[in-house]
């Protein structure tokens, strides 16, 4: 039997497979850690018992059936007093998964700090975008030494 996970802050889905399929086992935060240098290991594991969920009124575009169903998700965490409030989707369901995400997010960003997923992806986009704004500078400048030296323009 295979059995499929999903993370939900790294955004991939994990199998787990039985042990006679198995040869070689490799850790997925390992492999993840050393793919993009994020340390997922500080996320924080939402407790049932310390969340509060109110289920209110939708608010917003659509009329009469936005209005008269309750699908929006109200979290609350209990020791943090940190609130989400969640009206994405017109299934509850789905709302809650949502709100449980976000949750997570804003008690990462909270505990953690500069340390949290979301800061290290924007360090990341960071580099990235300051690499490549290096290489196209490198370029620039060689394309105009390559211009001087050839005599064009």
């Amino acid at each position: 039997m295979i059995r499929v996970f999903f993370h939900p802050l790294c955004h991939q889905y994990n199998q787990v497979l039985p042990l006679k399929f198995i040869k070689h086992v490799y850790h997925t935060s390992n492999i993840l850690s050393s793919k993009k240098s994020i340390d997922y290991s500080r996320v924080p594991v939402l407790d049932e018992n310390d969340l509060q969920m109110q289920m209110v009124r939708g608010s917003g575009p659509g009329g009469q059936a936005v209005q008269k169903t309750n699908n929006c998700i109200v979290l609350k965490h209990i020791p943090t007093g940190i609130v989400v409030k969640c009206h994405k989707h017109r299934m509850a369901l789905q709302n809650q998964k949502e709100a449980r995400k976000l949750m997570i997010t804003r008690l990462d960003n909270a505990m953690n700090g500069e340390q949290s997923v979301e800061n290290q992806l924007k360090r990341l986009e960071m580099k990235k975008s300051s690499t490549s704004s290096w290489k196209q500078r490198k370029l620039n400048e060689l394309k105009k030494e390559w211009k001087e030296r050839e005599n064009i323009e």
